[in-house]
């Protein structure tokens, strides 16, 4: 069978709002029932499909249908754009109409076999399509697309001439040649389902999960180009920096044991670094800011992720640095500053003098 098969395709809020709405509200590019409406109806304009006597065949609805909410589809075919009974319908959806399915049932008469995808096998140039939504509780059904085949290839046109005017045979090969046009649209749409940038958020996980990333991370369809070339590096030290950054949004430093080796000639205080990063040469110290975790929980929750981020047999030790100002035997805050203030003191000939005391006044 050939691939090439045309659509037509109704799907964003101008196409919707040249219909009629009872109950039903367009929000966004999609038909909604909103509480407290049980039930409502929207009439779409007629199609045209530019030919008499054409022949309607697939309709497929693209719709969200929680539990206990229902769809029914109607629809009317003529070869004339005049349809008395839709100035009917204006009308009674005018008015506020409370209940339009027993008025959908005397337009349009019965409703299409329940389902999303429909097979008409009916005809006329034009193509007048109605829905029904009804729903319990604060469900909210919704209605996002409606697709129309329009032209391209049947089963039915590879047989004998003996056959193609068989109704029966016409309906029975259209349910497999719908399944076969399904496969062949699946197969069609592979490589852009397969791309990050475009692709679906459900089918975006499942690529998420075959590089191993997890589904809950943040940029995924960002991170999803790099993700393979980063896993060459993520057991290196820049990888362990990146990892953490990704996780925290700070950058770390890094302190391994050859760096602060106590047994190093050149170790200019191993007493320190051996009580500081201890002496096991396989574990390496991540050194962030007290505030980057704003509770014990999210430490716990970075800790545990880092253990399938840094190299096997080798442990992380978190250290949290503290801000604090530590003050030697002479310490500078600025140009000239003091720490403290002095206390005004009277010199007479029972007070000793000490080495560090500041004698002066408020204007010395």
């Amino acid at each position: 069978m050939s691939a090439i098969k045309d659509y037509l395709t109704i799907c964003c809020r101008e196409q919707w709002m040249g219909g009629l709405f009872c109950g039903m509200v367009c929000e966004g590019d999609a038909l909604r029932l909103p509480p407290p409406h049980h039930v409502g109806a929207c009439c779409l304009p007629p199609v045209d499909s530019g030919e008499k006597g054409f022949i309607w065949s697939r309709l497929i609805v693209d719709a969200e249908l929680p539990q206990d909410c229902g769809l029914r589809i109607y629809t009317h075919c003529a070869d004339e754009p005049d349809w008395p009974a839709w100035e009917q319908l204006q009308q009674a959806f005018a008015e506020g109409e409370d209940n339009p399915s027993p008025l959908l049932r005397d337009c349009f008469g019965p409703p299409a076999p329940s389902g999303t995808d429909c097979w008409l096998t009916a005809s006329g140039r034009y193509l007048w399509v109605a829905f029904e939504l009804t729903a319990t509780g604060g469900s909210v059904p919704s209605i996002r697309a409606l697709r129309l085949r329009m032209a391209g290839d049947h089963m039915l046109d590879y047989l004998p001439a003996i056959y193609r005017g068989d109704d029966f045979t016409l309906r029975f090969l259209s349910i497999y040649n719908s399944m076969m046009q399904d496969m062949e649209d699946a197969v069609e749409a592979l490589p852009r389902q397969l791309d990050a940038a475009r692709t679906s958020e459900e089918m975006l996980r499942c690529l998420a999960q075959w590089v191993c990333m997890e589904p809950g991370e943040d940029r995924i369809r960002e991170r999803l180009g790099t993700v393979l070339d980063e896993y060459e590096t993520m057991y290196t030290v820049e990888g362990v920096k990146r990892s953490v950054r990704r996780l925290t949004g700070r950058e770390p430093l890094i302190i391994e044991h050859f760096m602060v080796d106590p047994n190093r000639a050149d170790c200019c205080n191993p007493a320190l670094y051996l009580r500081l990063y201890g002496n096991d040469p396989y574990r390496f110290f991540v050194l962030l800011d007290e505030d980057t975790f704003a509770s014990r929980d999210q430490m716990e929750w970075f800790l545990g992720r880092m253990q399938a981020l840094i190299p096997a047999g080798s442990d992380l030790e978190l250290v949290l640095l503290k801000q604090c100002v530590q003050l030697d035997w002479h310490t500078y805050l600025g140009v000239n500053s003091r720490v403290g203030s002095y206390v005004p003191a009277v010199i007479d000939e029972n007070v000793t003098i000490h080495y560090d005391t500041t004698i002066g006044g408020a204007t010395t």
